[in-house]
């Protein structure tokens, strides 16, 4: 009788400590995890502190990963692969650079508001860390992809030519990437409206045209 004790318990409470609860699976773990380290920042934020947020034990988050690193290189790959999955749609791969670029940008605004924790925590980043520099040599490679396909639209002439193709990226996404000081998902903007905005803005500016 006493050793079917541990294995009732160990339904109870679920494989990962939350007892009487339904346990958290992996997504859930990191989206909290992830809401932590934007609030306290990544290397202020341990593993008691994820253990708190979680409503659980520190073992219960080792259930999941061995160290704390894991879940920061989960989240980061998270941000990065949908960004970099924009790059490989057919949006992104055929037809003029112009449409390309704009579809470009309106994905990433996409991402953005998707997964708008995910990405904040990666502009946050300072290259601390092992992971946190392989994450930023991801973006730089992305930003780059995105700084060719305006150099490729400026050559063909459907963008002005006398600003950098890389000066271009950085204000481009410089004004995508401030959305995440500002922006609330579930009010009246929609993504879909702020990537119009977004597009508008980056190629017609805010003249207002000249009737015709």
């Amino acid at each position: 009788m006493a050793s079917s004790v541990p294995e009732a318990n160990e339904q109870r409470r679920g494989g990962n400590g939350r007892s009487g609860r339904d346990p958290y699976d992996l997504t859930a773990v990191l989206d909290i995890s992830v809401a932590a380290f934007n609030d306290f920042g990544y290397e202020a934020t341990s593993m008691g502190t994820l253990a708190e947020r979680l409503g659980t034990s520190k073992s219960a988050v080792y259930y999941h990963v061995t160290a704390k690193e894991d879940l920061l290189r989960l989240a980061l790959d998270r941000a990065l692969s949908h960004l970099e999955a924009v790059l490989a749609e057919p949006g992104a791969t055929s037809g003029p650079a112009d449409d390309r670029l704009r579809f470009v940008l309106r994905g990433a605004v996409r991402v953005l508001v998707d997964d708008l924790p995910y990405v904040t925590l990666l502009l946050r980043l300072r290259g601390n860390t092992d992971v946190e520099r392989v994450a930023l040599e991801r973006r730089r490679e992305f930003d780059h992809s995105v700084a060719s396909l305006v150099d490729e639209a400026r050559t063909t002439g459907s963008l002005r030519s006398d600003i950098d193709a890389r000066t271009t990226t950085r204000l481009l996404f410089g004004m995508i990437n401030s959305i995440v000081e500002w922006y609330k998902p579930g009010g009246q903007l929609t993504c879909e409206q702020l990537a119009d905005d977004v597009i508008t803005v980056a190629f017609d500016g805010l003249h207002e045209r000249s009737a015709r």
